[in-house]
């Protein structure tokens, strides 16, 4: 028998195991896409507390500037003649303390506005890893498909090559482990 010949139980391995292959990327590929999902939502939600946040950040700072420039206006009008100066004096401690209040509000916010950038960003960085999983099982599927169609174990191959990458960086994104290659993130992303 010549060896370029295939016989049918050549075709039935490579059918089983190109229907094995398909099966095992694209069951991880669909658990891959629920946590990915999870942290896309996650991500909004880390967002939002970020912007509300800011704009908490900034209404405090106005207030501040508010205040301030009572404050200074308030020192103004003592300078002038015909002024109480009980009355001054009590709006200067009351302008005082809400200018403390205010410095005080605004360092808390800006803290808590900076913390839910950076839970943004390593979640962003967690997606990034499912996104990879995804786009190399994704073409591990598609692969496979193809050397089953043109009877190519080499194909199959790749494939696998392809889905071990997928697969790596899947666990990657549910253990938490710091591998993201910034080339492929950055062609990937935006």
């Amino acid at each position: 028998m010549d060896a370029d010949v295939k016989t049918e139980g050549d075709d039935k391995k490579l059918n089983n195991l190109v229907a094995v292959t398909v099966v095992v990327f694209s069951v991880f590929m669909a658990v891959c896409n629920i946590k990915d999902n999870n942290i896309g939502q996650a991500m909004a939600k880390a967002k939002a507390d970020a912007v509300d946040s800011w704009s908490e950040y900034q209404a405090s700072r106005l207030k501040l500037h508010v205040d301030e420039n009572g404050l200074a206006q308030l020192r103004l009008l003592e300078t002038a003649g015909n002024f109480d100066k009980a009355l001054g004096a009590k709006q200067a401690a009351d302008y005082a303390a809400d200018i403390q209040k205010y410095e005080a509000r605004s360092r808390e916010t800006r803290d808590k506005a900076e913390g839910y950038e950076k839970e943004y960003d390593r979640l962003n960085f967690r997606d990034d890893q499912f996104d990879m999983s995804e786009a190399f099982l994704s073409i591990a599927v598609a692969v496979s498909a193809v050397a089953a169609l043109i009877d190519s174990f080499a194909l199959l191959y790749f494939s696998w090559g392809s889905g071990l990458l997928g697969i790596f960086f899947g666990v990657c994104g549910f253990s938490g482990l710091g591998f993201r290659p910034e080339w492929l993130a950055q062609f990937l992303g935006t």
